[in-house]
């Protein structure tokens, strides 16, 4: 089993920059694809990134594609969501999810990760 924690939410501003960060524990997250997963009240839950195991393979949802970069730094157990150019409609709870291995389809659903962090706020306020 592995334990995700994200971190890095906060309040800012419309144009403003945060990364959010996605800690392991529990697990050989090597062996993970991590994907980041947005919510915002009364909306379903959004697709954001996904990164492969190495960290080679990445992609974005097209909400934030040239915005947002996911990476992963193995030897720390942690994957990171640079967040910049950041609009009010970016407000929501960021969580990131993590599913055993590799497919050769990209996962961009819920549903196809199997464990789950508790989610960090990011506010932006305009």
């Amino acid at each position: 089993q592995v334990q995700l924690v994200e971190s890095g939410g906060g309040l800012v501003q419309a144009g403003g920059s945060l990364r959010l960060s996605c800690a392991a524990s529990g697990g050989t997250f090597r062996s993970y694809t991590i994907g980041w997963f947005r919510q915002a009240p009364g909306k379903e839950r959004e697709f954001v990134a996904t990164i492969g195991l190495s960290g080679s393979s990445t992609y974005y949802g097209d909400s934030v594609k040239g915005r947002f970069t996911i990476s992963r730094d193995n030897a720390k157990n942690t994957v990171y969501l640079q967040m910049d150019t950041l609009k009010p409609e970016d407000t929501a709870v960021y969580l990131c999810a993590a599913r055993w291995g590799t497919s050769h389809q990209v996962a961009v659903h819920s549903y196809e990760y199997n464990y789950w962090g508790q989610g960090t706020q990011v506010t932006v306020s305009s």
